[in-house]
């Protein structure tokens, strides 16, 4: 393993981290984390103690705050005043990907903020008025305006799927907001004209999803079968991952969201050119669209069972220029990493706090 000098107060941290979970979760199954090269590292069975996804099934009372064009329901755990961490998730999912990671980190010592993105869960918009956008950067946008509101002027940042994409954004363009990243699938910013170049066609095959939303039909199916539409997602992006019923349904509730289908299809539309994103943010979009590098430190991971479309750990290294590694999860770990494999996903949150 890579020897990383780290303060006392994270060596607390993380001692304090590994033991609490010791403590609590009895018959427990482990992992070690261990190094290929000082770029790329894999988690296996047999080291430090692990949480059993599932453990946990809700966050309990949530809250919420009006933020930017958003009144935001999120939920939070751990001291008002520890070190905050804020944790996306992406599409068709919502904050119970976080269920079993956030009170992990909260025993370390972190404030953890999980927030329903826009068009999810207790998620309103102010005014009837709002443009349903679901471009890019304005979920970024969205989440400045919650640390703002929170008034967290530094966070770690960590995501999957849109969550992902938003974390990188974030770290692209306000650093100053970012302390450090964990990403899982990488480097997600994109552009309707990169968006443009064809794939191969047993990569565009993975796709099918996009081109259906960019149909009328596509809408109305979303709209009539999201239930079942965002399980059958569920079961092709993590084909290893044995989920209960009730573990998708508590997520799916949150789906209801008035503004959910509008914001998905603008979503898959506007990566495809074939929706206009809102003049306010062709400036944010112009720089995204030059791909730019992240300086902060990062860990970025990636499941050995990942269904769903993502790019491969070699074509994104670059775009790292601070600290860096990358980790492959074995087990059969798919594209809801955090909460099929969260003791990994707090572990690398706590690691590269230390960075």
């Amino acid at each position: 393993m890579k020897t990383i000098k780290i303060s006392e107060d994270i060596n607390y941290s993380r001692r304090r981290f590994l033991g609490v979970a010791a403590m609590s979760i009895a018959g427990a199954e482990f992992i070690k984390i261990g190094s290929a090269n000082a770029q790329s590292s894999q988690i296996t069975p047999a080291g430090a103690p692990t949480i059993k996804p599932g453990t946990n099934t809700s966050f309990g009372s949530l809250k919420q705050i009006d933020a930017g064009v958003l009144n935001i329901g999120y939920a939070e755990a751990g001291p008002a005043d520890g070190p905050p961490v804020v944790l996306l998730h992406g599409w068709p999912y919502d904050i119970h990907s976080y269920v079993d990671v956030a009170p992990l980190l909260a025993s370390a010592g972190y404030r953890v903020i999980v927030p329903y993105l826009r068009g999810y869960g207790t998620t309103r918009f102010l005014s009837s008025e709002t443009c349903r956008n679901g471009q890019q950067s304005v979920v970024a946008v969205d989440i400045i305006a919650l640390m703002d509101a929170l008034k967290i002027q530094k966070a770690i940042i960590g995501g999957f799927d849109w969550g992902a994409r938003t974390t990188n954004i974030i770290a692209a363009l306000w650093p100053e907001r970012c302390k450090a990243l964990v990403s899982v699938s990488g480097y997600l910013i994109g552009s309707p004209d990169s968006n443009k170049r064809p794939l191969p066609p047993n990569a565009e095959i993975a796709w099918w999803y996009q081109y259906y939303f960019a149909t009328e039909r596509g809408r109305a199916g979303y709209e009539k079968y999201r239930h079942d539409f965002a399980k059958l997602i569920w079961r092709l992006a993590s084909p290893k991952w044995d989920f209960d019923d009730a573990t998708y349904d508590r997520t799916a509730a949150s789906f209801d969201n008035p503004d959910h289908v509008s914001i998905v299809i603008h979503n898959y539309r506007w990566r495809l050119g074939l929706a206009e994103g809102e003049p306010k943010y062709d400036d944010l979009e112009k720089r995204l669209a030059e791909g730019p590098v992240i300086t902060v430190p990062t860990i970025t991971l990636e499941g050995d069972a990942n269904g769903a479309p993502h790019p491969d750990g070699s074509s994104y290294a670059r775009k790292f220029s601070g600290k860096y590694a990358h980790r492959i999860i074995k087990g059969g770990v798919g594209h809801n990493l955090p909460q099929e494999a969260p003791q990994a996903f707090a572990e690398a949150v706590v690691e590269v706090d230390s960075y």
